[in-house]
């Protein structure tokens, strides 16, 4: 077997030579691939002839290695993004030599499940809808050398999204045998995502060793906002409520759009679908294990 693999997006937010030298360092022995253009990951890690494949990435890198990897290989995931949702979620540490250390010094490893919608897996979240066009909105700014904007981006994009509907979506899409709904967010873990260091807790039961949840507002109304914003940062009840259609642990997810609306994955802008169809991939991905509870068992 070939020696460990590493890939690594050069343009992601936090990736810089000095860093992938140190990473690579605290791995050892490590070939290492860098991409070159979106897409590309995927690609080498489908080529990826080692045991162990790290990835040095933002979200979307490690989007794209999940979708290409063949055969179980054990995966992990180094925060190089701004965000970095997936490893933060699996409980690694946020610093990325750090990381590199407790990953290569950890043979202990976990299953999780990956969700897939269209065909395509995604590793804690997809959104039909506002999540989706938030992504989309904060795109069109473009990327400082490769770079996606931060936090306070997404804030201003979201702020623009819900004044110009002054607060109010109403139906827009059906999920099939539950309802109609504004849009809808598919979660893999808790949290869906982050806010600079403060978690989101869209579907706080969602678990990466379970299936996918479902969170649906039926409709979005200004009395409704600062509930649902303050639910999701500080005492999730939101899911309990009678315009939420929520799923929990579920195998299958199907959704009908009344036209075409934007669709992400992983903070990936898939562009727009009439349709969605979730799907829960049980157990699908070997992960390396080091959260502290399990470094000191």
């Amino acid at each position: 077997m070939a020696a460990s693999t590493l890939i690594v997006n050069p343009h992601a937010s936090r990736v810089t030579p000095e860093l992938v030298a140190s990473v690579e360092r605290e791995l050892g022995e490590v070939r290492t691939l860098l991409t070159e253009r979106p897409g590309h990951a995927t690609e080498l890690a489908a080529l990826a002839e080692s045991e162990r494949v790290y990835v040095f990435s933002g979200d979307g890198g490690y989007n794209e290695v999940v979708n290409g990897l063949v055969g179980d290989r054990v995966l992990g995931f180094l925060p190089g993004g701004g965000t970095s949702v997936l490893p933060r979620a699996l409980g690694l540490p946020r610093d990325p030599v750090e990381c590199a250390r407790a990953l290569a010094r950890t043979d202990a490893t976990r299953r999780i499940s990956l969700g897939r919608v269209n065909g395509r897996r995604f590793t804690f979240s997809a959104g039909l809808g506002l999540d989706a066009e938030l992504v989309r909105a904060v795109d069109r700014r473009g990327r400082a050398h490769g770079k996606r904007s931060g936090d306070l981006a997404f804030a201003a994009e979201l702020a623009r999204l819900l004044a110009r509907r002054r607060g109010r979506l109403g139906p827009a899409l059906t999920v099939l045998g539950r309802g109609r709904a504004a849009f809808a967010l598919v979660a893999n873990c808790d949290p869906y995502t982050y806010a600079g260091r403060a978690p989101l807790h869209i579907a706080p039961e969602a678990r990466f060793e379970l299936g996918l949840d479902l969170v649906a507002p039926t409709a979005l109304t200004p009395l409704r906002l600062p509930r649902a914003a303050a639910s999701v940062l500080l005492r999730p009840t939101h899911t309990r409520a009678g315009w939420i259609i929520h799923a929990h642990d579920a195998d299958e997810l199907r959704v009908e759009c009344d036209e075409p609306m934007p669709l992400q994955v992983d903070g990936e802008d898939l562009g727009d679908v009439t349709h969605a169809h979730f799907e829960a991939e049980r157990g699908a991905l070997q992960v390396l294990d080091a959260r502290p509870s399990v470094a000191s068992d």
